[in-house]
């Protein structure tokens, strides 16, 4: 991947993720974008998203039925020579990482069988 697109990536996330924490209610949910793939001919995005604290489900349904009006937030502060039509999917590498810390806390917790000479 090209490094301008890296950083056209990167400046939607940061954007899009702006739109949606202060745009949208999230009722206790924790909503991040934790990345963006754009096509190399800025037609169409993947918008990654994280949810904590809930189904994730009714959250990516929401993002997609109101991705024009993102869009239209979006590009209002990025000037880019199309509009990708972005569509945004369940990332679920943070509710992993947290599983994962908590089941190494289990085993932290496990009796240590003793050291033999």
């Amino acid at each position: 991947m090209s490094r301008r697109l890296d950083r056209v990536n990167e400046l939607l996330r940061r954007e899009i993720g702006a739109v949606v924490q202060k745009d949208y209610e999230w009722n206790g949910k924790l909503v991040t974008i934790s990345e963006v793939e754009v096509t190399q001919d800025l037609k169409e995005g993947k918008v990654w998203t994280s949810v904590l604290g809930g189904d994730a489900a009714p959250v990516i349904s929401k993002l997609n039925k109101e991705h024009g009006s993102i869009q239209s937030k979006v590009m209002k502060r990025v000037v880019l020579k199309s509009t990708p039509v972005l569509r945004f999917c369940h990332d679920s590498s943070a509710v992993r990482g947290v599983s994962i810390v908590n089941l190494l806390e289990e085993v932290d917790k496990l009796p240590k069988a003793p050291l033999e000479d």
